[in-house]
């Protein structure tokens, strides 16, 4: 696992590469494929997107941009990837160049979604970004602002709303099958055990905490259930493992929306959980696992079953997030940049909450 001091001294490269002149790009009609780059190979690059990439139809893995030349040759080797889309931190502003490569897909520690998503837009490529989009408002702007300006799309990897179930349930906040929803508890997280302390996930200054990583799970949840935005919040925030955290181990969310619904969210690296619960008037349905790599599934107060998701996850993602691209129609796109924004606006309230022991605040 790569150092995270070693991780940011390379990674600090980027602010003279973002401010190089770059040439614009645009994608030829006949197009039936869209070249995929890879921006950050940890994890979640390596053991998910990259082979869920094998089984998209509209897209694939053409590049990488590593900090890491010892992985170079490995996934070269496993993937056929050209030299010539090879990429490190300090020089992907040259990937304006490259006509392979239509899309650059962050997946780097929270902080550093911004600049590279930046060097993306400016380099005219499309920017697929990783959940949560960012740490700031501010950053989120700046992110959407510059894939507008450069006319490339800008999308956040929320892999649940492409998921079936996932799907589902966002309609019936319009159809409301089982009335109008009255309250909702949402919770996600996992035993973190911090075994590698230089992890960019407990450290703060690199966007880490429960929050960030698996907070936005439950918050996108109500928000998407309710098809409302929340009006005010109150949270609190634990932290048991401080010696090996600096960042939120657990926090508790409470949110108020429009129509009287209330929300209860948990998120942690302290165990694991799992669960939304939707209370109707008239019923309501739980899913558990909400939030699951390996599938979706739940139950309804009138005996329905949900049942998983046979096919892959980000595969699904990934291609129709291309297929808003080679389709020419933006409206397409299910999560785009200002969906993200919401989110993290939402955060910023939970973290000023907290701070204030728990205080109610307005949105």
């Amino acid at each position: 696992m790569q150092n995270r001091r070693t991780f940011i001294k390379k990674s600090g490269l980027f602010l003279a590469a973002s401010s190089l002149p770059l040439t614009s790009f645009s994608i030829p009609v006949q197009k039936k494929k869209l070249g995929v780059a890879l921006v950050g190979l940890g994890y979640y690059s390596t053991d998910l997107l990259a082979p869920a990439l094998q089984l998209t139809k509209h897209c694939e893995l053409r590049g990488i941009v590593t900090g890491s030349p010892e992985k170079i040759p490995v996934w070269q080797n496993k993937y056929g990837i050209k030299d010539s889309n090879v990429y490190n931190y300090g020089n992907m502003h040259t990937i304006a160049d490259n006509d392979d490569i239509d899309v650059v897909y962050i997946v780097l520690p929270n902080k550093l979604h911004l600049p590279y998503a930046l060097i993306g837009a400016e380099a005219g490529k499309h920017v697929w970004c990783e959940k949560p989009m960012a740490t700031t408002v501010d950053e989120c702007q700046r992110m959407i602002d510059a894939c507008q300006k450069n006319g490339v799309q800008l999308t956040i990897g929320y892999r649940m709303q492409h998921e079936p179930v996932t799907q589902k349930i966002i309609g019936w906040a319009t159809s409301k099958p089982y009335g109008s929803i009255k309250s909702i508890y949402a919770e996600a997280g996992f035993r973190n055990g911090a075994n590698d302390p230089t992890h960019w996930k407990i450290n703060k200054e690199l966007g880490g905490g429960a929050m960030f990583d698996m907070g936005v799970y439950p918050l996108n949840a109500v928000r998407y259930c309710t098809g409302l935005e929340p009006i005010s919040v109150s949270a609190t925030q634990e932290n048991t493992r401080s010696h090996i955290f600096n960042a939120d181990e657990t926090t508790y969310f409470n949110l108020e929306f429009p129509e009287g619904i209330t929300a209860e969210c948990k998120t942690t690296f302290a165990e694991h959980i799992n669960t939304l619960n939707v209370d109707c008037d008239k019923g309501g349905y739980k899913i558990s696992p909400f939030q699951s790599y390996t599938g979706v599934q739940g139950t309804t107060s009138d005996g329905k079953v949900l049942e998983p998701f046979k096919g892959n996850q980000q595969a699904k993602q990934m291609d129709e997030d291309a297929l808003a691209i080679l389709s020419g129609t933006p409206n397409q796109v299910i999560v785009p940049g200002e969906e993200g924004l919401r989110d993290i606006k939402v955060v910023e309230a939970i973290f000023a909450s907290a701070a204030d022991g728990g205080k109610r605040i307005t949105l």
